[in-house]
């Protein structure tokens, strides 16, 4: 058993079965490979705690590993003790971790356990700090109607971002209510009457707000102002601020019957913050992918005003960071050779070298053979974007101008903004170049056929 990637492993499996706080502490430790044979009681001396709390952040990590996914022999309504050294067994042996410890597997299955297009959860150890952004954004968040646009393509790291900025006002007190429109039903965006009203209703339901949103409602008044009245109320309710995440936002845009009206509604909320004392309680975050804000009103907006906040790509530092954290003995140039395929991508990064922690035999050279090939690692991630550009046939034509030259090319400005938010182009100028090699390799040859 190789036991060198145990602990990136244990750190992996906090991550992806959403070990937070104190019980992830209490995880890491306890099942650490030298804390083993150790007593519960030793175990609570290393983390400095009482044997009853310890209990009862054991209790959270069986709940959380237990369930559908997780290790069958944690059935909750099984009490008896022995539960640390089925787990145990579950994490040394069961089909993941072994292919993980002894590297057995194929790379079809090296990426099905931890999911890559996901937030990184906020106490992980693979989060990367891109300074001074995340100190300029909980500064901001502070200030009175706050309103701060997050914009990156896609899997760039926009909902980690979101998530930390919530953290950091819920340490302030702050009430706090994340909302992703891309989960949102179809039917909501029909009218802008419906859409409001599920607006308001979410938000209320989160705040656990006893308000009844029909007695604020009022047909002629119009749904704009119904709204602004209720969201009055619900920013009255307690004397906190109300920070307001809106993720994934661009597909607003896909539906002109809300787009305007909904995008100017907040806007003249931020800009109430200057007259009205109560509209300061409020704080938004934006997320969004794209630009393509041409049907709105430059003076109706939220997209020119507040704290603008772009995400980048990695740099090579930031890489190196990530390698360390990902403790894999590279003193060469590896990590520039990773960039030269994939660039500082964080999600094709973070999956390359959680790859190279499971494979500790695998060379960087040997990886880049198959990177753009189905059989390589990212597959998973470069299929659905082929069948995105496929069922898009204009938007394919344009992307495979921009990766059959070595020059940098003029798109249409709706063809530019979409490859940009799928996350395949990179503005030069004004004229675009592909992403990263990976892309320009492995759509080169199907775009072709």
């Amino acid at each position: 058993m190789k036991l060198k990637n145990w602990q990136i492993f244990l750190e992996y499996i906090a991550d992806s079965y959403e070990l937070d706080g104190k019980p992830r502490e209490v995880f890491l430790t306890r099942f650490a490979s030298e804390n083993w044979r150790k007593n519960d009681r030793e175990i609570c001396e290393l983390i400095e705690t009482s044997l009853e709390v310890y209990k009862k952040h054991m209790t959270k990590v069986y709940e959380k590993l237990g369930g559908i996914s997780g290790c069958p022999e944690l059935d909750p309504r099984n009490q008896g003790p022995g539960k640390f050294g089925k787990l145990l067994e579950w994490l040394r042996h069961t089909k993941h971790p072994e292919w993980l410890i002894n590297s057995q597997a194929t790379a079809s299955t090296d990426t099905n356990l931890f999911n890559y297009e996901a937030p990184v959860p906020l106490n992980s150890c693979f989060y990367i700090e891109r300074p001074p952004i995340e100190s300029d954004c909980y500064q901001a968040i502070t200030q009175p109607g706050a309103l701060i646009r997050i914009k990156a393509a896609r899997q760039m790291g926009k909902t980690s971002l979101l998530d930390r900025i919530l953290a950091y006002a819920g340490k302030q007190g702050y009430r706090r209510v994340r909302l992703n429109l891309l989960q949102v039903e179809e039917a909501k965006f029909s009218d802008l009457d419906k859409f409001l009203r599920w607006f308001c209703t979410y938000i209320s339901d989160k705040l656990q707000s006893s308000h009844q949103l029909n007695d604020y409602w009022n047909e002629d008044r119009g749904s704009m102002t119904s709204c602004t009245k209720y969201f009055e109320v619900l920013l009255k309710q307690e004397d906190n601020p109300l920070v307001l995440g809106l993720d994934g936002i661009d597909r607003v845009f896909q539906h002109p019957e809300v787009t305007q009206d909904f995008f100017y509604l907040l806007r003249s909320w931020h800009e109430e913050a200057n007259n009205l004392e109560i509209w300061e309680q409020l704080r938004l975050v934006v997320v969004h992918c794209t630009e393509d804000y041409g049907r709105l009103d430059i003076n109706q907006s939220p997209f020119n005003v507040g704290l603008p906040v772009e995400l980048e790509e990695f740099t090579q530092a930031q890489v190196e960071e990530l390698v360390q954290k990902h403790r894999l003995d590279w003193y060469g140039n590896q990590a520039q050779q990773l960039m030269a395929m994939v660039g500082g991508h964080p999600c094709l990064v973070q999956s390359a070298l959680f790859y190279f922690a499971a494979h500790p035999e695998v060379t960087v050279e040997k990886f880049l053979q198959s990177a753009s090939t189905d059989a390589g690692i990212y597959g998973r991630h470069l299929r659905p974007l082929l069948v995105t550009l496929r069922d898009q046939p204009d938007l394919a034509a344009a992307f495979k101008q921009v990766i059959t030259t070595n020059e940098p090319v003029q798109l249409g400005v709706i063809q530019g903004y979409k490859l940009h938010s799928m996350g395949l182009i990179k503005w030069h100028d004004n004229q675009v170049i592909p992403r990263c090699e990976l892309y320009k390799l492995y759509f080169r040859e199907r775009l072709e056929t």
